[in-house]
């Protein structure tokens, strides 16, 4: 059987014309009127020149635009090439001169790079009305040439994957059988359209006659649960990564809203063992799949993580369905009758579903594409139900001595080890030149750590404490001769982990970790809220407040005062003292939970430093109680209300002298949940020569 998205479209048009087929917000795209926006596009592109075969380049919006569009140059056979809806125009160029491209449809400003593109805004061109004229649609021959994907894959060089007619029905098809995508789906999308992964989940919603909720990435989680409620979907498709920035900023609400959908696919990397484990566990009502795919292949393996999230399968990469093939290769490239953990090969595909070649690049076309069977860069193993065990790509694996180490065993140990967030495993250099390579570690340290030592404290990362965990875990050879401690892994955009960044990171610094102690402490401290009912210990306070009056003051002035909190029925008073005054006065007021420790930093009013001193101070305090374990927040509706009557009456019966402004308030105890983690903008320095 063949067949194309266009025309199954145009069959859904007529059959259900009134559904939804996408959305964005409140624009909405009904199965009927996106067949008129594909047949309208394509009938202005051939008014302009547009032939079959031509390649158009396009921005790749997470907009109902974008699939019209995407549509629409294959509705007159021409070949659809994506990019980036971030690609620099630097980056468009490259690839439109790649492409050998006759058209580019963006918004978005060439700056410098006008010359040589034939520009046309896809805004215009989507909302531009029908023709007279419209073309009769031509079903493709299968082995037309129906788009190309750009990726950089691991070398950073831009490479075309050309996807046949025929490779896109069966990567869908493959979808929805994989997944059991059914017409009553409502999926949500938050990822790039450029991608192979949202690519054939957007196809296999839209050819089953389901409706795609399409969302600009996971950075803000309450979008999820704004979509969720408005369209009632009932799939979502992420990566592991999102999946970790969900759960960080939706905290308790994460197994409420998440565990609303009938399955979330997860692909475009592995989830952990650990992370397998703790999903299935919260989401009990909620299928659990993990794909492995490429831009080569779409989706070729599929996991149900629920269905074996509590066997001995539960590190199984996935299982290939019935007309997918599966070889694995050993270094020869001959197939292996057996292959297990210690006696891996490269994984080898064969399917309809298959790349028709690389773009202009015959070469790596004949070493990636053999009889039919596409090689890939992964080294697996299979077990005798058909389940794929992933080592890594065969480049990530490290050769420690003659023994083969596979990254991804490594790190999931490592992510059930209580103090870490995240990690990843590469190999480097012996530097004392006698195992070839060993295994470094890049981690991130947990920002809630819930073990403690003998006295009770929460118990600090070391490089000792995770080699003590690994050793009953792991052959001595796998052991991690280096740790480098980051804020956070680097990532691409669709969030699986840059190896090469971190390569790179540990080519610049070496065994010199540029992360110690206090960098770590800044870069990882995250506003906490919500705390748990268990006091601060005296000591710890103790140390905390010496940070406090260690800081830096204006001329040495010092004329601050740090007034603790740890009663708390005073601390319930104040806060619903402050709460009430606030709404009198309209004074925002926010994020007060229940602390078991409030620290109220003031100064004397005569200091014009003063606020800048208390500053200093709260950042201090905020850094040492991350350092050990502890939470905190800084809480400033005071700055504004302290010398309101009702507030000054207790402010006085703590002691805070009448000419002392309270600039800050600041929360400590030990954290209920993660802070959330949030972007940062990294194009603010500015470097003067």
């Amino acid at each position: 059987m063949f067949d194309t998205l266009i025309h199954r479209i145009f069959e859904l048009a007529v059959s259900q014309p009134e559904k939804i087929a996408v959305a964005f917000k409140k624009d909405t795209l009904t199965y009927k009127v996106l067949a008129d926006k594909i047949r309208a596009i394509g009938a202005n592109l051939a008014q302009i020149g547009i032939n079959r075969g031509d390649r158009v380049l396009f921005t790749a919006l997470s907009k109902p635009e974008m699939v019209a569009v995407y549509l629409g140059i294959q509705y007159i056979g021409a070949v659809a090439v994506f990019i980036d809806k971030n690609s620099t125009p630097e980056n468009s160029a490259l690839v439109y001169k790649d492409a050998q491209a006759v058209l580019f449809l963006t918004d978005k400003p060439m700056k410098d790079c006008e010359e040589g593109f034939r520009l046309l805004s896809l805004k215009k061109l989507y909302a531009s009305p029908a023709p007279e004229e419209i073309l009769e649609y031509i079903l493709p021959d299968e082995n037309d040439m129906a788009e190309i994907l750009f990726t950089t894959g691991t070398t950073g060089k831009p490479k075309g994957v050309i996807l046949s007619y025929k490779s896109v029905f069966h990567i869908l098809s493959n979808t929805i059988e994989g997944i059991g995508i059914r017409p009553d789906e409502r999926l949500l999308l938050p990822l790039p359209l450029n991608h192979s992964f949202a690519l054939r989940v957007l196809r296999a919603t839209l050819y089953t006659g389901a409706t795609i909720v399409l969302q600009n990435g996971f950075a803000f989680a309450r979008e999820i649960e704004l979509n969720q409620e408005a369209f009632d979907c009932t799939a979502l498709a992420a990566v592991p990564a999102s999946m970790e920035i969900l759960r960080a900023q939706m905290q308790e609400a994460f197994v409420r809203v998440m565990g609303k959908f009938r399955y979330i696919e997860i692909g475009a990397g592995s989830l952990t063992i650990e992370q397998r484990k703790r999903l299935t566990k919260q989401l009990p009502d909620t299928t659990i799949f993990n794909t492995w795919g490429s831009s080569e292949s779409g989706g070729a393996l599929f996991t149900n993580v629920s269905e074996i999230a509590r066997s001995e399968k539960v590190g199984a990469v996935g299982k290939p369905l019935p007309q997918v093939l599966v070889r694995v290769l050993d270094e020869n490239g001959f197939p292996m009758e057996k292959s297990d953990a210690l006696h891996p090969g490269r994984m080898a595909l064969k399917g309809d579903m298959i790349m028709a070649g690389y773009w202009q690049r015959d070469e790596l076309t004949a070493e990636t594409l053999k009889d039919g069977w596409l090689i890939t860069s992964d080294m697996v193993y299979t077990d005798e139900d058909g389940y794929v065990y992933m080592l890594g790509r065969a480049d990530d694996i490290i050769n420690v001595g003659g023994e083969k180490v596979s990254p991804i065993e490594v790190e999931n140990i490592a992510s059930e080890y209580s103090l870490i967030r995240e990690c990843a495993c590469i190999g480097v250099s012996d530097p004392n030149n006698v195992l070839g390579q060993v295994p470094v570690l890049f981690v991130v340290i947990q920002t809630v750590q819930t073990s403690e030592d003998k006295t009770g404290v929460p118990e600090q990362f070391s490089e000792a404490g995770i080699q003590s965990f690994f050793a009953p875990r792991m052959e001595r050879y796998k052991l991690p001769q280096h740790y480098v401690l980051l804020p956070e892994l680097p990532r691409n955009r669709m969030g699986k982990i840059d190896r090469r960044k971190l390569r790179e990171i540990w080519k610049n610094q070496g065994d010199k970790d540029l992360m110690n102690s206090v960098i770590n402490a800044i870069l990882t401290r995250r506003s906490i809220r919500k705390f748990l009912e268990k006091p601060v210990p005296r000591e710890l306070l103790d140390m905390i407040l010496q940070a406090a009056y260690h800081a830096p003051s204006g001329h040495n002035m010092q004329t601050w005062r740090f007034t603790v909190l740890q009663n708390t029925e005073k601390i319930s008073i104040l806060k619903e003292t402050i709460k009430e005054v606030a709404k009198e006065k309209k004074v925002n007021f926010y994020g007060f939970e229940q602390p078991p420790c409030l620290i109220l930093i003031s100064n004397d009013t005569r200091n014009p430093d003063g606020c800048q001193d208390a500053s200093c101070a709260a950042q201090n305090i905020f850094l040492a109680a991350h350092s050990y374990g502890l939470g905190s927040v800084w809480l400033n509706a005071l700055m504004t209300l302290c010398d309101e009557p009702r507030i000054r009456v207790l402010l006085t019966s703590y002691g805070i002298p009448a000419n002392h402004r309270v600039w800050c308030m600041a929360a400590v105890g030990y954290p209920a949940a993660p802070g959330v983690t949030l972007a940062k903008k990294k194009d603010v320095v500015f470097y003067v020569e």
